[in-house]
């Protein structure tokens, strides 16, 4: 899903539950989530330099996330040189979205019991 770098909104998120995504609340998994709802389909190389990871940890990470459905993989030749990219999915958007209202449910919820 590219949504070409708009800020994602209360009423993207009103469209969705929120729940807690074990797969997507991992760290760098969860930043990996953020760069590509807010880029579209992202070369492999910006995703890495972003995370400032390995090309090894990286690669698991999407693998982990393309095997829940959140990212769509692919090769393309630039030049003679193949480069890969990752894809948010419409699936892994709502997922990631509904993650992202769990966790700004519990900061709510933590700044309500902090007011006296």
């Amino acid at each position: 899903m590219e949504n070409n770098g708009a800020p994602l909104d209360a009423t993207a998120r009103q469209d969705v539950p929120p729940v807690l995504d074990e797969t997507i609340h991992s760290p760098h998994r969860l930043r990996i989530c953020a760069l590509l709802h807010q880029l579209g389909t992202t070369e492999y190389q910006l995703l890495r330099e972003s995370l400032q990871v390995s090309p090894s940890v990286l690669s698991k990470h999407l693998k982990k996330l393309e095997e829940a459905g959140y990212v769509e993989l692919s090769t393309r030749t630039v030049g003679t040189r193949p480069h890969g990219w990752a894809t948010l999915t419409a699936h892994g958007a709502r997922a990631y979205r509904s993650h992202l209202a769990y966790l700004e449910e519990l900061i709510q919820s933590a700044n309500s019991q902090d007011k006296p």
